[in-house]
């Protein structure tokens, strides 16, 4: 065990590692069986400090477990309102065939020390997944959403329309069933 300084509560760490140990989280959890916003804020805290760089995990046929890097916010699901984890996927990602047969994920982000995850049942939206309630005008301002919400911006709206209509993209809302990290 070395001490490592630098940190605000630096403690003791293992000479193998370099993460700081957990802090005593106050009010808040460490781990929700069932997401809420307050949960969520946390995690949107997260996305506007690293560009909303999170790690994507869904389950191949096989049962092992396929992961990506995308960018992912938090919106109101375009139906229920209800605050999402959400991402744009491509219409040929592996990502989206898994998750067309089995609508499950875990998004899981982190910024310096901080992390937070979310896992829970998958909708889609897009051109080959409809959701009902989404008409095309709608998907349409869902992406430019979701695209926000992970820190992004454009010049041309107009342009990012037509790439997301050409390649068929697909936004991927996670419905928070647990939301877990160290605060």
């Amino acid at each position: 065990m070395i001490r490592r300084a630098g940190f605000a509560d630096p403690g003791v760490i293992p000479a193998s590692g370099f993460a700081p140990p957990r802090r005593h989280l106050g009010n808040r959890r460490w781990s929700s069986d069932h997401g809420d916003m307050s949960d969520l804020d946390g995690f949107a805290a997260l996305v506007r400090q690293d560009h909303g760089l999170v790690v994507v995990s869904t389950s191949r046929t096989d049962g092992t477990i396929q992961s990506s890097v995308v960018n992912a916010g938090v919106v109101d699901h375009p139906v229920t309102g209800r605050p999402v984890v959400a991402f744009v996927a491509a219409g040929v990602a592996h990502r989206l065939r898994n998750l067309r047969a089995r609508p499950r994920a875990t998004v899981v982000m982190r910024a310096g020390w901080q992390w937070a995850g979310v896992e829970g049942p998958v909708e889609l939206a897009g051109p080959d997944d409809p959701l009902p309630g989404v008409d095309a005008e709608r998907l349409r301002l869902l992406l430019r959403e979701i695209f926000t919400a992970a820190g992004g911006t454009h010049d041309d709206w107009d342009e990012y329309d037509r790439v997301m209509r050409d390649e068929g993209r697909v936004a991927v809302l996670v419905e928070p069933d647990r939301v877990f990290g160290n605060g």
